[in-house]
């Protein structure tokens, strides 16, 4: 009886390399995660974002390198993205330095006191007060943050009125300091520094150096403010970018050609040749304007590592 049984059951299906090749890959794909199209449109769409946003940034860019290697004659006879000659790049820069009296040398110089010596200044106030903010307790402090945070807000463009109505009352109109003091004044900057302040400076530290009897002015110099570092560098870059780029604030309240930044002295030159016929300006401000853009790169890229490390930071606990 069990014999017959056991000769009665049926065989097992035999093994065949594509079954055990099917059940081994199902077993691989059992896995991994499968994705849904709706992910992988969602990760071309991220990437064609950010193509766009390359081009949009590098476009520009490269259209002012290859101008300014060409004549004022190619400049407007061939194509934009056309190469020039490294002969007229040297040409074109020995000519805007010497224009109008080597005038783009006198501006690069004001821009650079403008906006060097102001973000460095304004990164230092922007840090002491965002430490106080943080770290120290007196009346009114979170009002006061309040009007920090409003002054955010604010759009810059929207103050260069009431500053230059200030200006005029002080007899800082067509002065240095007209457009120096405001570049000082950083809401944003402020705002930065109490985040950096809560995410670098631990209390306890703050506590020893007091139990030791630092003062507050030696505990924020010494201990507090070396650790901000990389958010003083963040600030700075914040800033030094918007007062170069600054623009609208130097229009109205300097009309002396010796005190105007870069952006305005371009201004001046790219009016003139639409307006006044003088075809050789224009060719002066393409020239001008990639001189310009070359310290905000050598800027970023000397600084980028501290930059990378402020903009992280509290982002791990």
């Amino acid at each position: 009886m069990t014999k017959s049984s056991t000769l009665d059951a049926p065989a097992p299906a035999p093994v065949t390399p594509q079954s055990s090749g099917r059940r081994s890959a199902t077993r691989r794909d059992k896995g991994r995660p499968v994705k849904s199209p709706s992910a992988l449109l969602s990760k071309a769409g991220v990437t064609a974002m950010l193509g766009l946003a390359t081009l949009y940034t590098l476009l520009p860019l490269t259209w002012l390198l290859l101008s300014s290697t060409k004549s004022r004659e190619d400049l407007f006879g061939t194509n934009g993205f056309a190469l020039g000659d490294e002969v007229h790049l040297t040409e074109n820069l020995g000519h805007l330095f010497t224009a109008d009296g080597g005038v783009y040398l006198r501006w690069l110089l004001n821009t650079v006191l403008y906006a060097g010596v102001g973000a460095l200044l304004a990164s230092v106030f922007s840090v002491a007060a965002g430490y106080a903010f943080d770290k120290l307790a007196f009346p009114g402090k979170e009002r006061l943050f309040s009007l920090v945070l409003l002054g955010v807000m604010v759009p810059g463009t929207a103050m260069a009125i009431p500053l230059y109505l200030l200006a005029a009352k002080v007899g800082l109109v067509n002065t240095f300091w007209g457009v120096f003091i405001p570049g000082l004044v950083f809401p944003f900057g402020v705002y930065l520094a109490r985040v950096f302040s809560a995410s670098y400076v631990p209390d306890e530290v703050l506590e020893a150096a007091r139990m030791d009897g630092a003062s507050e002015f030696r505990t924020f110099c010494r201990i507090a403010f070396p650790m901000i570092a990389p958010g003083f560098v963040t600030i700075f870059l914040f800033q030094f970018t918007q007062i170069w780029n600054s623009f609208f604030l130097p229009l109205v309240m300097l009309s002396d050609q010796d005190l105007y930044p870069v952006n305005l002295g371009l201004y001046v030159w790219y009016s003139s040749a639409l307006t006044q016929g003088h075809p050789e300006d224009y060719l002066l401000a393409v020239v001008g304007s990639l001189v310009a853009v070359a310290p905000l790169i050598a800027i970023f890229l000397m600084l980028q590592r501290f930059w990378k490390s402020g903009m992280t930071a509290g982002a791990v606990k």
